[in-house]
């Protein structure tokens, strides 16, 4: 299937064996100052024409497709009657189809009425992915996520209340040696707040071209190094409490220390795990973290 529209595509990594289906181009709020994913793109929801051709396109390649992602950075931006239109369409085209996914901004979420979004988990969403990054009011500000986090707790729940799963994500040493704790702390009580059924912590990058590294160049922004990180993920675990099942990964690329569990029920030993990789670094030189987020 070849989709020629202007900009990189990105996914999830759990997304690596759907059908990328770009419903919108770009993302709808593309403000954030530690991303640079959509820079340089702007904006636009696709016409049902553009829309319609890439699935017939590919369903004449694919026609046991399984998958679905609805990209680009939001496709909840869109109307709710094209996002019924689009699954819909692609019950049609795909008889095997089993899971449509996409990415979902919190105040989209808002935007979208309990009952608009039970009507879209009828109509085959399975999974939205919200990116929390951090439950810390002044990280948050600091980053220009567009969003309390009262607002993330109320997305997250609205998602859930409409039985669809949520995947969650923070970023790790978003706040920086400055509000490490607070960052860490405030962002379990989010976690713990909606009970995600997934949720994944990734480790601060600084990418080129993004407001975040060009504060950290200036020394306005000071990142955590690799023990730092490590302490982090400690205290957001240890202040995350949730009573339904919840798959926790912290196995990105961009992870110091791949872990995999489920919480509750796997708490003590991930803490465990954590404490003990801790250990090792009190006991030798903590390395340092460079000024592109490398170490």
């Amino acid at each position: 299937m070849f989709d020629n529209a202007e900009g990189m595509v990105f996914r999830p990594p759990s997304e690596a064996n759907s059908f990328i289906l770009r419903v919108t181009i770009g993302c709808s709020h593309n403000a954030c100052t530690f991303c640079s994913m959509y820079k340089g793109v702007r904006f636009r929801i696709r016409s049902m024409e553009e829309i319609t051709a890439l699935i017939q396109q590919t369903a004449s390649y694919h026609p046991n497709l399984r998958r679905v992602f609805l990209a680009d950075g939001n496709a909840l931006s869109l109307p709710t009657e094209q996002l019924l239109t689009i699954m819909a369409t692609l019950h049609g085209a795909f008889p095997k189809l089993s899971r449509i996914t996409c990415y979902g901004g919190p105040k989209d979420i808002l935007r979208k009425t309990p009952e608009e979004l039970t009507a879209i988990k009828q109509a085959g969403l399975q999974i939205i992915y919200l990116g929390i990054e951090s439950g810390d009011d002044e990280v948050l500000k600091l980053v220009n996520k567009g969003a309390t986090a009262a607002e993330m707790i109320q997305a997250g729940r609205r998602v859930l209340d409409a039985g669809i799963k949520l995947s969650a994500m923070v970023i790790l040493g978003l706040g920086g040696q400055a509000l490490t704790e607070q960052h860490a702390i405030n962002t379990g009580k989010v976690v713990s707040a909606i009970g995600p059924t997934m949720l994944s912590a990734l480790t601060l990058m600084l990418h080129d071209q993004t407001p975040l590294r060009a504060a950290a160049e200036r020394g306005e922004f000071t990142p955590l190094s690799p023990y730092g990180f490590l302490i982090e993920l400690q205290q957001l675990l240890s202040n995350t409490t949730v009573t339904s099942s919840c798959i926790f990964r912290s196995n990105h690329v961009s992870n110091l220390l791949p872990l995999a569990g489920t919480l509750p029920s796997d708490k003590s030993k991930l803490l465990a795990d954590i404490t003990e990789v801790i250990k090792s670094f009190e006991h030798r030189k903590t390395p340092t973290y460079n000024d592109v987020g490398v170490f």
